[in-house]
This record gives structure tokens, sequence and C-alpha cells, in this order.
């Protein structure tokens, strides 16, 4: 029996949720369009939640709240304690102090500050696909060359990588900066330690610095284990920037929380320094609080619990869609989306990808069209909701849309 509520619907309409409120409108470009009449909308495209977060963030706010003051602050020391300990714990972290922790606001934040403390416009950076969209956005505004090493689903259909591919653009392009995803998103994988160590060689033989991006670490499902990128090797701790959120597993996507965890001094001085420069990159005085209530003995249950909720949500959805002639996806190892591929069925029906998009936004079905992860034929998927709306949703996709 679960301690926790996932199984409430929430209605988020009005309540500042993109999530919801965006369908039908423009706000990143990549919004599906309205259901019609007689269907509400099913949120599956946006990557956050639609549960509650825990309840020790919402204690530990409502007491910072509670004090009418509100001026400048310092990060204080429990903040740092609660970073430090949750990744010793969770994560195995080794050798992490204060000093190697720093606060971005914003995962992309921290993106676009090594991008631009490190390579110059025009430059190639590496990258797996399917891509998180964000990625390509960002590189795509900061006007570098994204180059893309395609990941390929093996006979047991886990996702891999192409060593081989890897090693050969990153020396014909001359590439010296890496965003590596882990877990990834949007297939779901979690990379074993035998994996990331093989990547991390590659990199080192073409001397790339490595953007970690593990924004998804605490949401792995069972049977697997998320490994730091920078606790894989001694090498590894200096060429990696790892950066962190509780947003993704505590639904804080909207209070902006970030940090870096950066080992290597000089790295460490680079980064910081251009996101002090820009005067932007400073704590909300509520995200610390939320941070230090997420990352207690409390939010650590309520994620585990999480975890179990997630990893029966995607195993039904990739079960459903096995039901789907001429559709495919592999079971998710962690996180929350689910990367779905329709290029036979819409072969076979004569039908094409948008065709598809539309049938099932047209029922309330709010996914994501794959090809803005640099992937053609597929849709994403989140099925961070209740078991009940994940069943709904793809009982309209079989009665309506795959068919």
């Amino acid at each position: 029996m679960m301690k926790y509520d996932f199984t409430s619907i929430i209605d988020r309409r009005g309540k500042d949720a993109v999530a919801v409120d965006a369908i039908g409108g423009f706000m990143w470009g990549v919004e599906p369009r309205r259901a019609k009449e007689g269907f509400d909308e099913i949120p599956m495209w946006v990557a956050d939640m639609n549960f509650a977060t825990a309840p020790s963030v919402t204690r530990a706010l409502t007491e910072r709240i509670s004090h009418p003051l509100y001026g400048y602050f310092a990060p204080s020391e429990e903040y740092y304690d609660r970073i430090i300990n949750w990744q010793v714990s969770r994560h195995g972290y080794r050798d992490l102090t204060k000093r190697e922790i720093g606060y971005e606001n914003g995962v992309h934040g921290g993106i676009i500050s090594t991008i631009n403390s490190l390579t110059e416009p025009g430059d190639p950076v590496f990258l797996h696909s399917p891509s998180y969209v964000g990625f390509l956005g960002d590189l795509k505004e900061t006007g570098r060359q994204a180059v893309l090493s395609p990941l390929k689903r093996d006979e047991n259909d886990v996702w891999r990588m192409d060593f081989e591919d890897m090693d050969r653009k990153l020396a014909e392009k001359q590439i010296h900066l890496v965003i590596f995803c882990s877990p990834h998103n949007p297939t779901g994988r979690v990379w074993e330690r035998w994996e990331i160590e093989r990547a991390m060689d590659i990199f080192k033989k073409h001397d790339c610095i490595v953007i970690s991006d593990e924004i998804w670490s605490d949401i792995v499902f069972s049977g697997h284990e998320h490994i730091p990128t920078a606790m894989v090797s001694e090498d590894a701790k200096n060429r990696t920037i790892g950066l962190y959120a509780p947003s993704k597993t505590f639904n804080l996507a909207g209070l902006i929380g970030s940090y870096h965890i950066i080992f290597n001094p000089i790295l460490r001085r680079k980064i910081t320094v251009h996101g002090n420069k820009t005067h932007y990159n400073d704590m909300n005085v509520l995200s610390m609080h939320a941070l230090i209530g997420a990352y207690s003995k409390d939010g650590a249950e309520w994620t585990d619990e999480l975890n179990l909720v997630l990893e029966g949500n995607c195993r039904h959805a990739v079960e459903q869609i096995d039901r789907f002639e001429g559709c495919s996806a592999a079971m998710p190892q962690g996180t929350y989306m689910v990367f779905m591929n329709v290029e036979e069925f819409c072969k076979k029906k004569g039908r094409t990808l948008d065709d598809v998009l539309k049938a099932g936004w047209d029922v309330g079905v709010a996914y994501q069209d794959g090809r803005k992860f640099a992937a053609d034929w597929s849709i994403r998927l989140n099925t961070a909701m209740p078991l009940d709306r994940v069943r709904e949703a793809f009982g309209r996709l079989e009665t309506y849309v795959f068919v």
C-alpha cells in the first residue's frame, strides 16, 4: 500500500501550467492542437508531472513563506549539506564538498554558460540522437553546430551508443565539447557503468569536456542504477560538468533551482564567472527551501514510491504500444518518458506522422512530435500522471488512432 497519493487527478487548468494551458497556442513551437469537442485533454508532451509534489516540499515552503520577509539572502549551509547527503547516499558521489557545488539558473543556463565559456560561434558540439529538443535549441541559439551520433536499439530492445561512430565523428569534426544526457531523454535509457566508462575514454582521447545533464538521475527503475559520469574515473571527474535539479523528481520546474557539480577548479571558475557576470544567475529563496524539503528523509521515501508508480505507468504504456500494429517502444529504464516509433504503421496504412499526431490530438492525447528530437517517425509520451489517465489515453489511441 502506498503512503503517498499518486492517484488523485488534479485540475491544472488556469494554474500556470504550460502542459495544459499552452495546448492549442504557441509558446515553444511544439504545442499539440486542441482536442475536438467531447474530449478532454491529457497532457503527455511537456516533461513535468501531473502529481502533487512531495509533502516535505510543501511543508518547507509553507514554513518559509510564513515568515513575511523575503530580502537578500545567501545559500545556507543546510542547502549544501542536503545536496551532498543526497548525492552521496543515493548516487555514490565521493569527495563532494560545498566547494564543488554551484547554483545554476536552470540546467539550460548551465549548458549555455559552458557553451559560451568553452567554444566559439560556429564550433561543433557532440550529442546523441534522439536528442532532447532543449539541447538542440541551446546550440541553435548560441550559434553552435550540433553533431549527432545516433543511438541504436539492439536485439534486446535496449538503446545503445555506437562507440565507433562517436570516435569517428569526434575526430572528423575536431570536437572538444560534448553534451551527454544521463539518464537519457527521450529514450529513458539508464547507462551502465561500462558504457559511461567507454564513452568517457573516447571523450578523453579527443580531449572533450563533457556537460553531463543528470537532471533525471533520481528517476530510475528497478534493476537499474544511476552512475554519475564524474564518478567513473579520476579523468572523468576532471573533465565533467554535472548538472542537476530537483525539478523533474519533485515537479518544481516553475521554481527554477538547478546546480552544478564541478571538481576541476579551472573549469569551475570559467563556468561560474560566466554565469555570475550575467547577474541573472542568483537563487530564489523559495527554490532553496524547496530543495531542502525535497532532499530530506521524507523526500527520499516519496521518491522511492514515485519510481514504483512511474515504472508501472511506463510498463503499461509499452505493453499497449506493442499491441498497436507497426508500432514499438523500448521499455524505459528511468525518466517517465516513452519514445514510440510508428514508421511501420504509417507506411502500411499510408499515413504520415502528421496524420498520426493530429489523430491523437483530436481525441485529447496531447503527445509530442518526435522529429523535434532529431528522430523521424517518432512520438514522445509523458506518463507521469495517475495510471487511470494513462489507461484512458491509450484506450483512445487504440480506438481512434492506431486502427
